[in-house]
Parts: C-alpha cells; structure tokens; sequence
C-alpha cells in the first residue's frame, strides 16, 4: 500500500512540474515547431506531442538544461513529422487556399500588416487632392503609374510626379527617411 502512495505522489510531483514547463515553454516549444514544419496547426499538435513526451520521459530526466532538453524533444518531434508522409498528401481545394493564406506569414505578422494597411488607409485619405486619390491607386489598390494614368487620363509623367509627391508627404507622416 506504501508503494502505491508513493507512486500516486511521484505522479502528482511529475504533474506539477509538467504544468510548470508548459506554463514557462509552450511559446517557445510551439515557436521551434511552427518554424520548422511552417504549418500553423501541425505545429499546434507537435507542441502537445512534444509535452506528452516529456510527461512520459520525465523520470528519466536527469534535471539538467529543461529548456535544451524540452527544444530537443520539439525539435526532434518536428523532424519526424517531417520525415512522414502524412504531411505530403495531396492538398484537397479547401487545404489549398488555408496553406495559401497561412504562407503569408505568422498571425503576429498579419495582424501589423493589417494594422499597418488600416494606417495607410486614413493616411492616403488624409492627403489633399488629386495626392490622395493617387496614393490609394498606387498603394493600396497597387496599381502601376501607367495603369493610373490610363485610367484618369493624365500622361504618365503627371502621375509619377504625383506619386512621387504623395510619398514624400507620407514618408513625413510616418516620420521616416526611407521610401513608404
């Protein structure tokens, strides 16, 4: 009976200890594996893989480096998955245009090009006339000078000029040197 409530508190210990290395590495374990595999939900599964793991494997852990030894196992962990070939099916229409959209780059960094788009946005709106007009054709809609110019019936010099100086007066709204 002894052996089986030490057990029960070897257990417990373990659990508490597994909780607090997800709590302090799940961000950088879903960060190895996301960067490794770039798919956002493989990622997401070779974390909780990598945390079982380590769950099961934790009596063995002799108690040094937690961080190396909890990037190994991710790491080791997305190697095997890509190694698989369960990831190299054939994409079905709909898988298609989510790994489309997720090649865009992480959440984080669509989420500032939105932001920054939204920004750009207001700023173009700002701009006095014909400048703002220009700017939302060339930044936002990313038309050419020459697609602009054909489409207002300006020569493509007027245009370019135009460009030129709406993105000198952006640049000042942005408070940057460099071209928008």
């Amino acid at each position: 009976m002894e052996r089986i409530s030490t057990a029960v508190e070897e257990n417990k210990c373990t659990q508490e200890k597994l909780a607090a290395l997800i709590d302090t590495y799940d961000k950088l374990v879903f960060s190895i594996c996301y960067k490794l595999t770039g798919d956002y939900f493989a990622a997401e599964d070779l974390m909780q893989e990598t945390f079982l793991s380590a769950f099961q494997k934790y009596q063995t852990f002799d108690g040094n480096n937690e961080k190396a030894w909890i990037c190994r196992i991710a790491t080791n962990k997305s190697i095997d998955y890509l190694r698989s070939a369960s990831h190299r099916n054939v994409p079905t229409e709909d898988s298609f245009f989510e790994t489309a959209v997720e090649k865009r780059g992480s959440p984080e960094e669509i989420c500032i090009e939105e932001e920054v788009k939204s920004q750009l946005v207001v700023w173009c709106e700002s701009l006095k006339p014909p400048y703002n007009e220009v700017a939302r054709d060339y930044y936002l809609r990313e038309l050419s000078a020459k697609e602009i110019a054909a489409r207002r019936g300006q020569s493509l010099k007027t245009i370019q000029t135009q460009i030129y100086r709406a993105k000198e007066m952006l640049k000042r709204m942005y408070g940057k040197e460099e071209p928008v």
